[in-house]
């Protein structure tokens, strides 16, 4: 089995927390969150449910360099962007087809963009 990495893509611009969620619509907010735990359920009944989280928004972010020899903490998310990884799953699937058939139920649960991408495997030595 191949793990992958789905993520939920968030324009930057909205920046969506947990306070910012409680100003949708009740009933729709309700819905998605139904139809997230439906998803994550089906994926932990499967088997192929590894772990998944959301994400703080960028602005939060401290960024840790110590490439030039000297320890920097910056208040700062490495790459300014358009959009940011909002929340992920790592999901163990057979292939990318199936990742992908995964990826189709995520993005229904929470209509949004969902992306695919598998882990590397370590290197034969």
């Amino acid at each position: 089995m191949t793990q992958y990495f789905l993520t939920v893509p968030h324009d930057t611009a909205t920046e969506p927390t947990m306070e910012s969620m409680q100003e949708f619509d009740p009933e729709e907010l309700a819905a998605v969150l139904a139809a997230v735990d439906a998803f994550n359920t089906e994926l932990k009944d499967t088997g192929a449910f590894v772990f998944a989280g959301g994400l703080n928004p960028p602005s939060t972010a401290k960024t840790v360099d110590v490439s030039t020899g000297e320890t920097r903490v910056l208040d700062e998310p490495f790459v300014e962007a358009d959009a940011y990884v909002g929340g992920f799953w790592v999901i163990d699937a057979a292939d990318e087809d199936a990742a992908v058939a995964w990826a189709v139920k995520a993005s229904n649960a929470l209509q949004c963009r969902i992306e695919v991408r598998a882990l590397q495997e370590e290197p034969e030595v």
